[in-house]
């Protein structure tokens, strides 16, 4: 004869498993969603008014940013992204990407520091022209590996400073970076969250930014998610191309090496 207690613990587990059913039936229909979409992934479009705004002489100086220097010598984008950030000797500090992009705009074009970072990020009837530089430059990324050194001082520096910022804890919720994306298994509503420190899921998640984000329809980079992350947490919100987000980013960046860039990617 079953008893009440017996009852009572099958429906807890046939609750447990149709939720965890529902969770996975939910995450198949949006990769499902997602590899529709692939093929035309509007990034490209992004992508295309990057590459024109990367050719096109601008700002008091009348010039474009050809000459930017990401690492590999002037204008050379290739396989640039998947080496940042790293130390530059011209400014003796450690930049990311987009750090560095506001740097050549500032040193090559002569935009004052406020007009370089100006409009970091789209939204409806504002486009950002960053977040399509961005697109174009990391896409000349786009099938090949990490590889995020850490061989000078200053970038062990900044490495062991995006860690610490990584675990910190803080705000109105006490949360941290590692409150979400330090276990595996993790998830919010449908989101799934990555474990960082598993080097296959930080591969997987740090790989695919910028991506072009469905429910916003822009283009989102690096920073913009790392932002967001802030704001979710309840911290103040970090100044865009900050050296905390460059230290964050790298700790991120690091942690993905060997893993293939495969951004502008797609994203819910």
């Amino acid at each position: 004869m079953i008893n009440r207690r017996t009852l009572v613990l099958s429906a807890g587990l046939l609750a447990t498993t149709g939720t965890a059913l529902a969770q996975s039936s939910a995450t198949d229909e949006i990769a499902k969603y997602r590899q529709m979409l692939a093929d035309g992934n509007p990034a490209e479009l992004w992508e295309m008014r990057g590459e024109e705004l990367w050719k096109t002489k601008t700002g008091p100086n009348k010039v474009s940013l050809e000459q930017c220097d990401f690492g590999k010598g002037p204008g050379v984008l290739k396989g640039a992204y998947t080496e940042l950030p790293r130390y530059f000797k011209d400014v003796n500090k450690v930049m990311d990407l987009e750090q560095r992009l506001v740097h050549c705009r500032i040193t090559l074009q002569g935009l004052s520091p406020a007009e370089a970072v100006k409009t970091p990020f789209g939204a409806a009837g504002k486009k950002s022209d960053i977040e399509a530089l961005v697109s174009y430059i990391t896409a000349e990324s786009r099938g090949m590996k990490m590889a995020v050194s850490t061989d000078h001082p200053l970038e062990r520096r900044a490495y062991e400073t995006g860690r610490q910022l990584f675990f910190y804890r803080g705000g109105s919720h006490d949360f941290a970076c590692a409150t979400c994306h330090s276990a595996d298994g993790q998830r919010i509503r449908l989101q799934e969250l990555p474990n960082i420190l598993n080097p296959a899921n930080a591969q997987a998640a740090y790989t695919t930014w910028p991506a072009y984000r469905v429910s916003q329809g822009e283009v989102r980079t690096m920073q913009h998610r790392l932002t967001d992350c802030f704001r979710q947490q309840r911290f103040p919100e970090p100044l865009y191309a900050s050296d905390a987000l460059t230290a964050v980013t790298m700790f991120l960046a690091k942690n993905a090496n060997g893993g293939v860039y495969a951004g502008p990617a797609l994203k819910r």
